[in-house]
């Protein structure tokens, strides 16, 4: 393929919903610094698989863009700068602090790697941006870096220490994305249920929550990315049972349904600590719909256990599950334990994705005849206030929001009618 020269900064995402909002706060940086033939790669460390594609696609990005800069960074790249550094393909790797930085996308590189350490940092600042490629939702960093120590997981080394953006900069960037012309938006981090601490008068997330709904009254809807069920506080339950504008959808970070393999994997809540939440929760607001990440296959985990993971998606009514084949990381005391066979890994995803399917169909075919609020993302295409996908069968506005009427479903997702 030849090589295309381009005059806006392109961008390649993995990863979470942080990184999809860090790649914005980059692609403006890129843009004000005045490189145009740029693409940056923002890499993702959850699993091996993740790493694995990220680097299968710098090297086809480096055949098909010859002449382009290639820029790595991301929590791979900061876990590991010397490897995606050695990459011939790769022009010049950034840290996850150095890549919301504006002076790093200034100057021709000094040096091909410029990574900090990352558990150094104290602050994080809130990255003002104007607008979002994609129009019908914007993501909001609250939060960066996790202080917890989940036996399987990477990231922390990647992201740092847990510290929170001020929410007087919080409530600014969704005052403008709304003055932007958003209608949604989705506040985001690494564990924004460990929000403010380390701010001035220690702050609760429900709290700052709570005076962001109350400054931007125009902002017609707000989610939360994930969730730790063991850390919500009085205001986000005060919340949950009276704020229509909060979105009755949550997605909880539960990982497994066994009592043994939460402790193995240093998890802080309990299988009847995740039931007990989620039947709280239904009880303030019966409308409510779930997500879940959980981890298949985990080191130890006997058939029973995995069982006991299977049954907590009917007894937690559970929706949208995000399910991952255990995937050891160097240096984390799960690859040391004991681990699961890699196709009995797979079979177990596949039989708790096949779960959640099964419960996507009960919640879509519940939905069918009654009013929703539909979000456009594209074209006719749309999510409703559950995170439903449903089709209009006429094109609308993206990011506009419109009353619907569910008719049916149809490949996986809602058919509606538009009021």
């Amino acid at each position: 393929m030849s090589d295309t020269v381009s005059n806006e900064p392109e961008i390649v995402t993995f990863g979470c919903r942080l990184n999809t909002y860090e790649s914005e706060v980059m692609r403006t940086h890129a843009r004000n610094a005045g490189l145009g033939d740029v693409v940056i790669v923002n890499t993702c460390a959850v699993t091996s698989e993740a790493e694995r594609q990220a680097r299968q696609t710098i090297r086809k990005l480096r055949r098909e863009r010859p002449n382009a800069r290639i820029v790595v960074t991301g929590c791979a790249a900061q876990i590991d700068p010397q490897r995606y550094g050695a990459m011939p393909e790769v022009d010049q790797v950034l840290g996850n602090q150095e890549k919301l930085q504006p002076e790093s996308w200034g100057l021709a590189p000094a040096e091909k790697v410029l990574v900090n350490d990352i558990m150094s940092v104290k602050e994080t600042a809130g990255h003002l941006i104007g607008g979002f490629e994609d129009r019908a939702r914007a993501f909001v960093q609250v939060q960066q870096g996790c202080d917890h120590r989940c036996t399987f997981c990477i990231i922390p080394y990647g992201r740092g220490p847990s510290r929170s953006v001020p929410i007087g900069a919080v409530v600014e960037q969704v005052q403008a994305l709304v003055k932007a012309g958003y209608n949604e938006v989705v506040l985001s981090g690494v564990d924004i249920t460990s929000f403010g601490p380390d701010l001035p008068g220690t702050p609760t997330l429900g709290q700052m929550v709570r005076r962001l709904l109350a400054l931007v009254p125009e902002l017609p809807r707000l989610r939360l990315s994930s969730l730790d069920c063991i850390e919500i506080d009085d205001d986000l339950w005060r919340l949950i049972e009276t704020e229509p504008r909060l979105m009755p959808h949550l997605h909880l970070s539960l990982q497994a349904g066994d009592d043994m393999i939460l402790k193995r994997m240093k998890r802080r809540h309990s299988r009847a600590d995740a039931i007990a939440f989620c039947n709280r929760v239904r009880s303030l607001r019966p409308d409510i719909v779930f997500g879940a990440d959980f981890i298949a296959g985990f080191p130890t985990e006997t058939d029973e256990m995995f069982e006991n993971t299977l049954r907590l998606v009917e007894e937690c009514g559970l929706t949208w599950l995000h399910v991952f084949p255990y995937s050891p990381r160097p240096g984390t005391p799960a690859a040391r334990m004991p681990q699961v066979d890699g196709g009995v890994r797979k079979e177990r995803a596949a039989r708790l994705r096949a779960r959640g399917a099964e419960a996507e169909t009960r919640t879509l075919a519940s939905l069918v005849g009654r009013e929703v609020s539909v979000l456009v993302e594209k074209d006719d295409l749309g999510r409703t206030q559950h995170f439903a996908e449903i089709r209009l069968g006429t094109p609308r506005p993206p990011g506009s929001v419109l009353r619907a009427t569910v008719t049916g479903v149809a490949g996986g997702a809602l058919a509606g009618t538009p009021l």
